[in-house]
């Protein structure tokens, strides 16, 4: 009877215990994920979904750096040699997934240092995340203002922000209507966007550069939710005949708008559109699309060079050959090599894992890379590098605004092929 109630006592108290223990366990931080000599990054990304060209553009970018990194001998922590490692799960394209998989990574994978994911709607929702349990986050594509909002301490963007996109060929348009005679109010604007948060904040920047200079909206169209089909909106540009017809919708967007300006023959004067380079419009509409205006955060032009890649030319190569089905270099390849450096430099300052000690190593970020100044405000956005505008000139990309960086002059009025 006895030796029947310590069994029993023993096995009670073991339970106990092993519940105090995953209790603890629950409550506690996951431990910064460095295995043997590896250092594991984690990322949800765009692998699948609306998002999936992009997001293996993002890829590309992060895995390019890591293996010229590990290359160089790694990075240096504690007088040891560490290699980089990115641990990945695909997100669909859907926000909701994103938040999913960095609880998984942070609290069942131990991760606590993250890649950011593809696309500013899954960004925003992974900052809260990360910001929950104080992990982290070096982002490339998460453009949208609203991030840099909301006093978030562990979210950092090597980007330019969103409303920037676009504001240069508004710029553009009132230089080029100067240079005719013309008053710069004169200028009529179409404007479809997709609804969603990237491409809202570029429409906000586009509008408040407008107002600048008294421009005024002939169309203002929201594109509609897949993304498919925008020709009501071509219909009344056809008629209406604005000056300048601006366009955002990611990859698959681009795509939609550059086939049916060919297939409606649509004439406008200017074009400005995002994510020319990543729908690959010069490849699949040929000379059709000359003439567009294509914002980029980064080209390989632009006369920025570090220790790692050399120049922006440098890069653009290496990628290539790389990665040899790109006739391209997308600037979300470049800027998401670019967060793998600032991560890389950040652990060393910090000559150390402590997610705290590393962060702040982040905050205090001011280098100079292939692709461009980093440098972060207190609200964790790039501070030191600005956009540039592109021109397809002959199926090529070519720097026609600010006029500081211009290799080109700009081919204006444009006419379709």
């Amino acid at each position: 009877m006895t030796r029947e109630i310590l069994k029993r006592t023993r096995r009670g108290a073991l339970s106990v215990m092993g519940v105090a223990a995953v209790a603890l366990l629950a409550g506690a931080p996951a431990q910064a994920k460095v295995e043997g000599d590896t250092i594991v990054l984690g990322s949800a990304n765009s692998l699948s979904g609306k998002y999936s060209s992009n997001g293996i553009d993002t890829q590309n970018g992060y895995d390019l750096a890591v293996n010229k990194i590990n290359e160089m001998g790694g990075v240096k922590v504690g007088g040891k040699s560490y290699k980089l490692k990115v641990q990945y799960y695909d997100d669909e394209s859907t926000p909701a997934r994103t938040a999913q998989l960095l609880e998984r990574l942070i609290k069942q994978d131990g991760v606590e240092f993250i890649l950011g994911p593809y696309s500013s709607a899954t960004t925003i929702a992974a900052a809260p995340v990360t910001e929950k349990y104080k992990v982290p986050m070096i982002e490339a594509e998460g453009a949208s203002r609203a991030l840099f909002t909301k006093g978030y301490k562990y979210t950092f963007a090597v980007l330019s922000t969103s409303e920037q996109y676009l504001a240069s060929a508004i710029s553009l348009a009132a230089e080029i209507a100067e240079k005719n005679g013309k008053k710069p109010s004169d200028v009529r604007v179409a404007l479809v966007f997709e609804n969603d948060a990237f491409s809202q904040d570029v429409r906000a920047g586009v509008l408040d550069d407008m107002k600048k200079f008294g421009m005024r909206s002939v169309i203002d169209d929201k594109m509609p939710p897949d993304l498919s089909d925008i020709s009501a909106t071509l219909t009344k540009v056809k008629a209406l005949k604005p000056d300048v017809l601006v366009i955002s919708g990611h990859n698959k967007g681009a795509v939609t708008a550059a086939r049916q300006i060919k297939e409606m023959q649509i004439e406008v004067p200017m074009i400005a559109m995002t994510h020319c380079e990543g729908a690959k419009i010069t490849d699949q509409f040929g000379p059709a699309a000359d003439g567009y205006l294509c914002p980029t955060q980064w080209a390989e032009t632009l006369s920025y060079s570090d220790k790692y890649f050399g120049s922006a030319a440098d890069y653009d190569k290496l990628f290539k050959t790389t990665y040899p089905t790109y006739k391209n270099v997308p600037y979300q390849a470049a800027q998401a090599s670019a967060a793998v450096l600032v991560w890389k430099e950040a652990f060393e300052r910090a000559n150390s894992f402590d997610p705290e000690k590393v962060r702040d190593a982040i905050a205090a970020t001011d280098m100079q890379t292939f692709y461009g100044g980093i440098k972060f405000a207190p609200e964790g956005n790039n501070i030191a590098k600005p956009m540039v505008l592109r021109q397809v000139q002959n199926g090529e990309y070519n720097v026609v605004a600010p006029s500081k960086w211009a290799s080109h002059p700009v081919e204006w009025p444009r006419v379709s092929k």
